[in-house]
């Protein structure tokens, strides 16, 4: 068994074609065809475990790989390894494979998608370490189903982690990389999906009942960073959902650092957060006008908004392939994975369990103490309340998973639904608030039929479900206390 360290970027074809004419690599690179047969159970239980199991060919040798981890990452791929050379492609299943023990349960293992690229290798000197850096073209297939790869590979061969990321920095700054979040086993299950582009949801973080605090955030940082970077790739194809769901992973990731703040705090933590700011405030015009739109789908006015909207996409997609945001992306991969937090963090050690009590019980009084007078509130102290509700049900979900006993999880499936009931009304409330600014930006104000845009009417209505909301939700069982 070994551990391989590694960074994925990706890139467009012209990007790479840059680097390559750049200088930046050092002499030819070698250059291999590679063909990898993946094979899993048939109910992908391999998969499911977080196991790949391939045979590669490659300059006339076969070799048999598992890798752990293999699945979900963002940032630094840190994954255990089992290599072998092998004659044929049936695998070589014994006792030293963790695979063994899944595959007698299932019964058999077959090939389920392939893998085919040509690998361009160089290994790079930085910052004292070596680097192998690979350029990968090709593609995944699946059936008569087949998806590009096109992407940068750094494998840490000797040295400390921060030169993968330095190595991607000089790469940035010749041709544009964004941090990749998947791996070529992902990108294979995903094809056997068959399912078109689609918006990426929040997926459960599953923390450990004996992690520390520090690595409880690393691992919230990577799922935020992944559920971003997914919704940022797809935005072309299914742009309203997909930006929503990027600009929730951006809230997640903004909520995440207020929850750890007494973690993480300093001028470093402090800076990323800024930048979260700025690029979710970039993204904002754009939902807006998405919400405004739909609800003016059948509305004479629609034609002049939708204009607007394009203008506002223009915005969100120009802030996401700038130099900031992809810095921003590298740089927070690269400070949660080795900061300097993480000294002070593994010097006062604190159990994940304990620090989650602390901090849903501070998030809980704030929120009881918050939107009493919820029908009689200006919308600027409704929004308040809610960023504070948001930030208590990002809390709930990320550190849920802490708290496994079966009365604990009943309570907690309850507490969500409540927290999400009063969520949705303040959300309307929200939408409502911010149309009359919408429309005026817009120059549609002295409309008359801009009224039908108001829906002012819905406000009542609105109100009195927030405020039955809110007191259902204090009526909840603490699952952190059960």
């Amino acid at each position: 068994m070994s551990e391989e360290i590694e960074l994925k970027l990706e890139a467009d074809p012209d990007a790479l074609a840059a680097l390559e004419a750049s200088g930046l690599l050092p002499g030819e690179p070698a250059i291999v065809r590679q063909r990898a047969v993946y094979f899993d159970t048939p109910d992908h239980g391999l998969a499911r475990a977080g196991l790949a199991l391939r045979i590669r060919h490659a300059g006339g040798r076969r070799v048999q790989t598992v890798k752990a981890g293999s699945g979900a990452s963002a940032g630094l791929f840190a994954r255990a390894e089992w290599e072998r050379a092998v004659d044929s492609d049936t695998p070589i299943l014994d006792d030293t494979l963790p695979v063994r023990p899944l595959i007698e349960a299932a019964g058999t293992v077959g090939p389920v998608f392939e893998v085919r690229v040509q690998r361009r290798r160089w290994i790079v000197q930085q910052d004292g370490a070596s680097v192998e850096l690979v350029i990968d073209r090709g593609e995944v297939a699946a059936g008569n189903r087949t998806s590009p790869i096109c992407e940068i590979e750094l494998e840490l061969m000797a040295g400390q982690p921060a030169a993968l990321f330095a190595l991607a920095r000089r790469i940035d700054s010749t041709a544009p990389v964004r941090l990749g979040v998947q791996s070529k086993a992902e990108r294979g299950y995903l094809l056997l999906e068959g399912a078109p582009a689609k918006a990426f949801k929040a997926e459960p973080v599953a923390l450990a009942g004996d992690v520390s605090a520090a690595q409880a955030f690393q691992q919230i940082v990577q799922a935020c960073v992944r559920q971003f970077r997914l919704n940022e790739a797809t935005l072309p194809e299914r742009r309203a959902a997909t930006l929503h769901q990027a600009r929730v992973a951006l809230r997640r990731l903004r909520a995440a650092f207020a929850i750890f703040k007494p973690v993480i705090d300093g001028p470093e933590a402090r800076r990323l957060k800024t930048d979260l700011r700025w690029l979710a405030a970039e993204c904002a015009p754009a939902r807006d006008l998405d919400v405004l739109l739909e609800r003016a789908a059948a509305h004479p006015l629609r034609d002049r908004i939708a204009p607007a909207r394009e203008t506002a996409y223009d915005r969100a997609q120009a802030a996401l392939a700038s130099a900031r945001a992809r810095a921003l992306l590298l740089d927070l991969a690269e400070w949660s994975a080795t900061g300097a937090w993480l000294e002070a963090a593994a010097a006062k050690p604190e159990p994940a369990a304990d620090f989650a009590v602390a901090a849903l019980d501070r998030l809980w009084r704030t929120v009881g103490k918050g939107g009493r007078k919820l029908a009689r509130a200006d919308d600027e102290a409704r929004h308040a309340f809610r960023k504070t509700a948001k930030k208590l049900r990002y809390a709930a979900e990320f550190l849920g998973p802490l708290f496994g006993r079966e009365r604990q999880r009943r309570r907690y499936r309850k507490f969500l639904r409540r927290l999400g009931a009063l969520l949705d009304t303040l959300g309307a409330l929200n939408d409502l608030a911010t149309a009359p600014r919408i429309v005026q930006e817009l120059g549609l104000s002295g409309d008359p039929r801009a009224a039908a845009l108001l829906a002012d009417g819905e406000k009542a209505a609105l109100l009195a479900a927030a405020t039955e909301a809110r007191a259902a939700l204090l009526d909840s069982k603490r699952f952190w206390r059960g």
